[in-house]
């Protein structure tokens, strides 16, 4: 059930832990997306929530969703501003260069008839920044954190190809599909707001990085890095 992913939930935001393969918004095929989900996340009010930013839909993790239209506007703002803390984790199908930097290009969308559209670097596109850092190595594998400073479609999907020259592992569009799925996971999400205590939500780890072999390791990995970054 949807509505027991709840990992922050007040009276103008909630954010829920996203499962991979739902689509924020309904696809043409007609899949369950998550609008089919609303109704169990009003939690006592009669509104549906409405999402404040996307995830793709093979991505799991934070998704913040606004109760009512004031509230919206303000957690908007917020993303426009660029003051929101968003932290990602993925496994790469293969070991980046280094151990940490920043990817910095901008990127525009391409369309052929026989792959369809994706993003691409463009000089002419929208400016997108993400820092990474090296998590751990695993079996060739590279578990990788990524902290994006802009929101642009699939951006750390095509920073992690062109950027770090290794694609997210199981990314079907700028990789090679997995029967694990795709190994990109919104784990952290923090929005600040004037007067009030942030929206602050950690997901869980996802079970399908343990069906690749991080688990434990990776985990452990990453609670130790964060907690010397902060302090």
């Amino acid at each position: 059930m949807i509505g027991d992913r709840v990992l922050f939930l007040d009276g103008e935001a909630l954010v829920i832990d996203k499962p991979a393969g739902l689509p924020v918004d309904r696809p043409r095929d007609g899949a369950i997306s998550l609008e089919n989900h609303m109704s169990n996340l009003t939690f006592g009010f009669h509104r549906w929530p409405k999402p404040v930013h996307r995830l793709d839909r093979d991505t799991s993790g934070c998704l913040l969703l606004s109760r009512n239209p004031k509230a919206h506007a303000k957690l908007q703002q917020a993303f426009e501003a660029g003051t929101v803390s968003k932290r990602y984790l993925a496994i790469l199908d293969g070991v980046p260069e280094g151990e940490s930097g920043e990817i910095d290009f901008p990127l525009g969308k391409v369309s052929t008839i026989e792959h369809g559209w994706r993003m691409t670097q463009d000089p002419a596109g929208k400016s997108s920044r993400t820092a990474w850092r090296l998590l751990t190595v695993q079996d060739g594998r590279a578990l990788v954190e990524f902290r994006p400073s802009t929101g642009r479609t699939h951006q750390i999907r095509v920073h992690a190809l062109e950027g770090l020259g290794v694609a997210v592992l199981g990314d079907p569009t700028y990789g090679s599909a997995h029967k694990a799925g795709m190994m990109l996971h919104a784990a952290t999400l923090i929005v600040p707001r004037a007067g009030k205590p942030d929206v602050a939500a950690e997901a869980p780890w996802p079970p399908r990085f343990n069906d690749v072999g991080f688990a434990e390791i990776g985990r452990e990995s990453a609670a130790t890095d964060e907690a010397e970054a902060t302090g």
